[in-house]
């Protein structure tokens, strides 16, 4: 498969989603519920509903927005799933209407859009569905280019009797974007699931608010609101209208 679009993650990978990334941070739902001030949150990106049925059971009225059609319908079967209104489509463009109090998007599923074009039209398209008093929040990885040598990656995650899980990939510094694999060795068996990103530095995020006619108002390390610093891996960043 050498085409990749807004879905093709979400759709390889809804069947493991739930075995491989069922935890969260209890924290992150504190903080979104706060944040919400009692009013209508969407989250962008919902998947199968790891941070937004948490949320929901709450009290917070939750939407969604989600590329992938199987990552949706594995959300709606769950128990609650049918208290959130999920709309698919690109969440660059958000094809929603009105206005919410909350918009989020975790586990850098920001990155997700392929172009810094595309990055730019969701904050310009989450700053015309945000409250005046409303906040976007995101969750993302700081880059960390020693990740790579020689522009590539190349990481055993898992290995067991029966199982060896890698994560295969190549950087593009001048885009930057990384195009990877996790591959699933079996016995017999070989799976792929590809992940495109193009990542973005924390300042450059902020530029990007800034277009949107956003600001940043607070930047923490995590969920516990512990200061973000030059040694921080990832960010908890808090956008609202100038």
């Amino acid at each position: 498969m050498n085409f990749y679009s807004d879905e093709t993650y979400g759709e390889t990978v809804a069947g493991v989603y739930d075995e491989w990334y069922s935890d969260y941070d209890s924290h992150a739902i504190d903080v979104l519920a706060e944040l919400a001030h009692g009013g209508r949150a969407l989250e962008l990106g919902i998947g199968t509903g790891r941070i937004a049925l948490p949320l929901s059971a709450k009290g917070v009225e939750v939407h969604g927005v989600d590329a992938a059609a199987s990552m949706i319908s594995r959300l709606r079967a769950k128990p609650g799933g049918d208290r959130i209104t999920i709309t698919q489509g690109s969440f660059a463009e958000i094809p929603v209407f009105g206005e919410f109090a909350l918009v989020y998007i975790v586990f850098n599923t920001f990155f997700a859009l392929s172009s810094q074009d595309e990055q730019v039209r969701c904050f310009r398209n989450v700053a015309a569905h945000l409250s005046r008093d409303g906040c976007f929040v995101m969750e993302a990885f700081v880059p960390d280019l020693n990740r790579f040598t020689g522009g590539q990656v190349n990481w055993a995650t898992k290995v067991t009797t029966d199982e060896v899980q890698l994560d295969v990939g190549q950087h593009d510094a001048a885009a930057q974007r990384v195009i990877s694999q996790k591959v699933v060795l079996t016995e017999g068996d070989v799976r792929l699931y590809p992940v495109q990103i193009r990542y973005a530095w924390p300042s450059e995020l902020d530029l990007m608010a800034q277009l949107a006619g956003l600001r940043l108002r607070e930047r923490w390390s995590n969920w516990k609101r512990e200061p973000f610093s030059s040694e921080s891996m990832h960010h908890i960043s808090i956008y609202q209208h100038e």
